[in-house]
C-alpha cells in the first residue's frame, strides 16, 4: 500500500489529495489535511477521481473516419502521420492560419506549454482555450487595471474578511470546498448580487436581487454614492492609483435616484450597501461568471475593482478584488499556453522577451508567433465563413458548451478537417471528427497546475498507464515529431524539462517562478507565485500589491471606466423574459461527460435539460413542475425540456443549467468588446406549455 498526493484537476480551487494506492488501484481518496487551500476537505468530485475512464472513455487506440463514413481504429503512429500530412496539405493550400486549434482549462502547464510550441510555434496555427468561455474577462481587467494578469488574493481571504460581497458568483455550487471556509467564517457579514436567489444568496445576510446585466450601472451608481459620502481611502488613492478624478467625474452621471428603476435596487439598499463597505475593516470583493459572461463584461469587472481600490480594501488581509476562477488550470492558460500573451505574460512584439524565449527554450525565433492568436469567437466563425479550414479539439467539448452552439455544427460541417483529442470518444463534439485521439486522465499523469489564487501544486500519476494509453504531453510530442520537429523538441523530452523551461521563461516577471524546485511542490503545500530564486517561503498565504505597488508603467493601479452600453436584447411582446444560465449542482461539471461516471452524481442530477421559471411565468402559462416547456430565444432557436418552478428567480426570469447541451442553443453570439468572452448570461426568451 502506498499513500501518494496529488492535485485535483476539476475546478480551480486547487485542493490537494491523498490517494492510497494498492496493486495499482486507487482504494481511498481524502482530502490533504495540511494543504491550505482545502484543510483536509474535498467535494465530490475529487473524491470519486478514480472513476476516470472506469465506465467511459476506454478506447486506447485512435480512430479515423474511414470512406463509408464510419470510424476504425489505427496505430498511433498511423494517426500522427495522418494529422501531420493532412493539416500541413491544408495549411499549403489554404495558408498556415486556416488551422486552429482550441484547448482547455484542463490541461498541467507543461502539455499547455507544449500545445503552445507546436501549433502556435512550429504549425503557425491561431490557438485559443476554453478558458475565454470563462475567464478571460478578468484576465483583461486585471491586466489594464495593475499591469499583468494578476488575482491579488488568497482563499484564506475568506476566512479573514469581516464583509464578503459575492457578484455573480454562487460558491454553494462552484466552488464547493471554498464554501465551507466561508461558512465557517461566523463573524462575516455576507452579501449577494444576483439576479436569482441562488444557493449561496439563501445563506446571505443580505440579497440584492438585481436586474440581469444591470450589474455596471449599480457599480458605478454604487461608486458615485461611495465617493459622494466621503467613504474612500484618500491617501491611498493619492499614493497608489492614478486618474481618479477622471473615475470620480464619470460615475457622477449616475444618480442614486434613478438606480431603482435601471437596476431593481433600491435607493435604500445602495445606501446600506455603502454604510456596510464603509463600516467594514475587511472588505472583499468576489466575482465569478455572473459578471465575466457578459457584452460589457471587462468594465463590470474594473467597477470592482476600482470600488476595493478607492476603499483601500486591497492589499491586506481579507480584502480584494478577487476573480474566483474556474477550471483547475486556467490560471497555467493564461499565463503559458502561448496563445494571448507569450509564455509567462511577455510580449509577442518586444524584440527583448522574444530574444529571452528563444534562447530558454532552444527554438528559433521564427517559431515564436508575433502576434496573439485569433480569439475563439473569430476562429468558429473562420470556419463559418470558409476561411478556417481544419480545427484541432483538445479536451474540450464546444459542441455543447459554445455560444448558440449549433453554430459549432454548422461551422464543423464546413471544415476540411476535425480533430479531437479527449479523454471520450463519445463526446458530441467528438462524434463529428474525422480524427480522434484518445488521452488519459490526470490520475495517470506527471505535471503542474497553477489554482485561482496563484499557487503551483503537483500532479502526481497515481496508477501507471495500460498498453496503447498516451498522456497528451505525448500526443503533442508524437504530433511533433511526425511534423519532422524531434530536433526542435531536444529541451522538450519530458515533462519535468517542460517545467524547467517554463520556470526559466518566468524571470524578472510579475508571475517570476525561478525559485521554485520541481520537488518542492510535492507532497507540500504548494507555492504561490511569485516565489523568486533566492527567496525564502516563509508563509503558505501570500497576496499581492501589499506594498502598493502595482505592474503598469507608472507602478499604480488606473482607474478605468467606460459610458454604459445599451443592450439591445431587450424584452418584448415576441420575447418577454430573460434567460440566465450556469451551474445546476455541485456534482456536475462542464457538459457532464466526467461527472457521468460518478454513480452518485448519476442518481441525484436530472438526466433531462430542464430550465427553471419564476412562479409567475408557470401561473401565466399554466405550467406545473416538471412538464415540458418549448423555449425559444431572441437568436432563433427553440428547444424543448421540463420546466422546474424556482419561487427564487423574480417574474420574468428563468435560469438554465448550462450542462445540458440543449442550454447553449439558446445562449446569443454576442461577446464582450475587449475580453471576446461570450455574453452567456442575458437572453430573452419565450415559453410555451406542451401540451
Amino acid at each position: 500500500m502506498e499513500v501518494k498526493q496529488s492535485v485535483c484537476n476539476y475546478c480551480a480551487t486547487g485542493c490537494n489529495l491523498k490517494f492510497t494506492v494498492e496493486d495499482g488501484k486507487i482504494t481511498k481518496i481524502l482530502g490533504a489535511k495540511d494543504y491550505p487551500v482545502n484543510e483536509g476537505s474535498a467535494c465530490i468530485k475529487g473524491l470519486n477521481l478514480d472513476k476516470q475512464c472506469t465506465k467511459y472513455g476506454k478506447q486506447r487506440l485512435p480512430l479515423l473516419r474511414g470512406e463509408d463514413g464510419k470510424m476504425h481504429e489505427i496505430s498511433w503512429d498511423e494517426a500522427f502521420k495522418v494529422f501531420a500530412e493532412r493539416m500541413t496539405s491544408i495549411q499549403k493550400k489554404y495558408g498556415k492560419e486556416s488551422a486552429a486549434y482550441i484547448s482547455t482549462g484542463q490541461l498541467p502547464l507543461e502539455e499547455m506549454a507544449l500545445l503552445g510550441l507546436v501549433g502556435r510555434g512550429f504549425m503557425g496555427m491561431h490557438g485559443d482555450g476554453n478558458t475565454r468561455l470563462c475567464m478571460a474577462t478578468s484576465v483583461v481587467a486585471y491586466k489594464q487595471s495593475f499591469g499583468f494578469d494578476a488575482p491579488p488574493y488568497t482563499l484564506n481571504d475568506l476566512s479573514l474578511s469581516d464583509t464578503l460581497i459575492f457578484i455573480g458568483a454562487n460558491p454553494a455550487v462552484a466552488h464547493p470546498v471554498s464554501w465551507m471556509r466561508i461558512r465557517k467564517n461566523k463573524d462575516a457579514k455576507m452579501i449577494v448580487i444576483d439576479p436569482r436567489k441562488s444557493e449561496t444568496a439563501k445563506f446571505a445576510d443580505e440579497w440584492y436581487p438585481i436586474r440581469p446585466k444591470a450589474d455596471l450601472v449599480f457599480l458605478y451608481t454604487l461608486s458615485n454614492v461611495l465617493i459622494q459620502k466621503g467613504y474612500i481611502d484618500e491617501e491611498y488613492i493619492e499614493k497608489y492609483t492614478e486618474d481618479f478624478e477622471g473615475y470620480k467625474k464619470h460615475v457622477s452621471k449616475y444618480k442614486l435616484e434613478d438606480v431603482f428603476e435601471k437596476t431593481g435596487i433600491t435607493i435604500e439598499q445602495t445606501e446600506a450597501l455603502a454604510e456596510t463597505i464603509h463600516n467594514g475593516k475587511r472588505v472583499s470583493f468576489w466575482w465569478t461568471m455572473g459578471v465575466n459572461q457578459g457584452y460589457e463584461a471587462v468594465r463590470t469587472a474594473q467597477a470592482i475593482i476600482n470600488i476595493s481600490v478607492m476603499t483601500g480594501n486591497i492589499g491586506r488581509e481579507g480584502t480584494g478584488p478577487n476573480s474566483m476562477t474556474g477550471q483547475c488550470n486556467a490560471m497555467g492558460s493564461r499565463l503559458f499556453s502561448n496563445t494571448t500573451c507569450l509564455y509567462a505574460g511577455r510580449d509577442f512584439a518586444n524584440k527583448e522577451d522574444r530574444k529571452f524565449i528563444s534562447d530558454v527554450m532552444g527554438i528559433k525565433d521564427e517559431y515564436i508567433p508575433t502576434k496573439p492568436t485569433m480569439a475563439y469567437p473569430e476562429i468558429i466563425q473562420g470556419a463559418l465563413d470558409g476561411t478556417m479550414k481544419a480545427l484541432w479539439i483538445v479536451s474540450t467539448n464546444p459542441a455543447d458548451s459554445w455560444a448558440n452552439n449549433s453554430k459549432f455544427k454548422e461551422a464543423a460541417e464546413k471544415l476540411d478537417f476535425l480533430v479531437v483529442q479527449d479523454l471520450y470518444d463519445d463526446t458530441d463534439t467528438a462524434k463529428m471528427c474525422d480524427l480522434f485521439l484518445p488521452a488519459i486522465p490526470g490520475i495517470k499523469k506527471n505535471g503542474t497546475y497553477i489554482n485561482t489564487e496563484r499557487r503551483i501544486s503537483a500532479l502526481v500519476p497515481m496508477i501507471e498507464k495500460d498498453e496503447n494509453e498516451l498522456t497528451d504531453f505525448e500526443i503533442i510530442t508524437g504530433i511533433a515529431k511526425a511534423l519532422g520537429k524531434e530536433k526542435e523538441l531536444e529541451k522538450w523530452k519530458t515533462p519535468r524539462d517542460v517545467f524547467e523551461i517554463i520556470k526559466k521563461s518566468t524571470e524578472g516577471m510579475p508571475c517570476d517562478i525561478t525559485g521554485v524546485d520541481y520537488e518542492m511542490i510535492r507532497e507540500s503545500k504548494g507555492v504561490q507565485w511569485p516565489f523568486r530564486k533566492g527567496e525564502k517561503l516563509e508563509q503558505d498565504q501570500r497576496r499581492l500589491f501589499e506594498d502598493g505597488k502595482y505592474y503598469t508603467p507608472s507602478g499604480k493601479m488606473k482607474f478605468i471606466y467606460e459610458d454604459v452600453m445599451e443592450n439591445k436584447d431587450k424584452e418584448t411582446e415576441k420575447y418577454p423574459y430573460i434567460l440566465n444560465t450556469g451551474r445546476g449542482t455541485v456534482g456536475q461539471w462542464h457538459t457532464q461527460t466526467r461527472t457521468r461516471e460518478i454513480p452518485l452524481v448519476e442518481k441525484s442530477v436530472p438526466a433531462e435539460a430542464y430550465i427553471e421559471i419564476s412562479e409567475e411565468i408557470a401561473k401565466t402559462h399554466d405550467i406545473k413542475d416538471g412538464e415540458i416547456i418549448e423555449v425559444s430565444s431572441s437568436n432563433g432557436k427553440s428547444v424543448k425540456v421540463k420546466a422546474k418552478i424556482n419561487a427564487g428567480l423574480e417574474p420574468d426570469e428563468a435560469y438554465g443549467p448550462m450542462h445540458y447541451i440543449e442550454i447553449n442553443a439558446l445562449t446569443p453570439s454576442i461577446f464582450d468588446t475587449y475580453s471576446r468572452e461570450p455574453s452567456y448570461k442575458y437572453v430573452t426568451i419565450n415559453i410555451k406549455k406542451i401540451k
